[in-house]
């Protein structure tokens, strides 16, 4: 375990963009020491970065795709050299590509499916490994899985695989006092959701909430940064951060 002098380390995948900053941001002003995973794209993780160091913090960037292992077997290891070991694992990383079962293109099928299923399981089998007594690992399913909107089968079907492996996970870590969770957001206003939907479109998601807003990424960091912290006794749960809309 970490002691009073050192930090808590957190391993966000996902994290140079959308939510995973917000969470990478949010986890740095709790006072975890953040390695902001990113797949492709160095420049956007390391202004992650320096905004996290700016501000007092302290961040590293790490690269990998989260399906293949030795990737992030290495994304694994480079934290945990860098920052002393790891406390918090939370995979943000995730694609969505919509369309009617149908006519659903079935290689995109493959390719949703290799990140948010094969991606996540790759994870969690890290997670599962390197995570220090005292910690957590929250995983990113969707509020699709129950509002079950036409277009959304693929990509629901995919966060449902991670739902069941959340529940699973947190049963085998018994003994391990490390928690295992999933966050499933509803309509949030970062660009995987915006990108392709009109104005209106946009206006009647926001409205369906009681809240009658968008989630924003600040707010899914919020429920993140509670499961990373004090809720020592929620285990095993899908946590559904919509203002209401299911």
């Amino acid at each position: 375990m970490t002691t009073s002098s050192s930090p808590r380390v957190a391993l966000i995948t996902g994290g140079s963009g959308g939510i995973g900053r917000a969470v990478a941001e949010r986890l740095a002003r709790d006072g975890f020491a953040v390695a902001v995973h990113y797949a492709g794209n160095r420049e956007r993780a390391e202004s992650v970065v320096a905004a996290i160091t700016a501000a007092g913090g302290t961040a590293i960037a790490v690269r990998g795709d989260v399906a293949e292992e030795a990737e992030m077997a290495a994304a694994f290891a480079a934290t945990t050299e860098a920052l002393g070991g790891i406390d918090v694992v939370v995979n943000t990383a995730g694609i969505m590509t919509l369309g009617p079962l149908a006519d659903f293109d079935l290689d995109a099928l493959d390719r949703m499916h290799r990140t948010n299923i094969r991606g996540t399981f790759i994870v969690d089998q890290h997670a599962a490994r390197t995570v220090r007594e005292g910690g957590a690992i929250i995983n990113f399913s969707t509020s699709i899985t129950r509002l079950a909107l036409p277009g959304y089968a693929a990509y629901a079907a995919s966060k449902g695989a991670v739902e069941a492996l959340t529940l699973v996970l947190a049963r085998e870590l018994r003994g391990r006092d490390i928690t295992v969770n999933a966050v499933a957001p509803g309509p949030t206003a970062t660009e995987l959701f915006l990108n392709g939907k009109d104005e209106a479109t946009i206006a009647g998601m926001a409205k369906a909430a009681p809240l009658e807003r968008l989630g924003t990424p600040a707010d899914i960091a919020e429920q993140v940064a509670f499961l990373a912290g004090p809720a020592r006794w929620v285990n095993g749960q899908v946590l559904y951060v919509n203002g209401g809309i299911a």
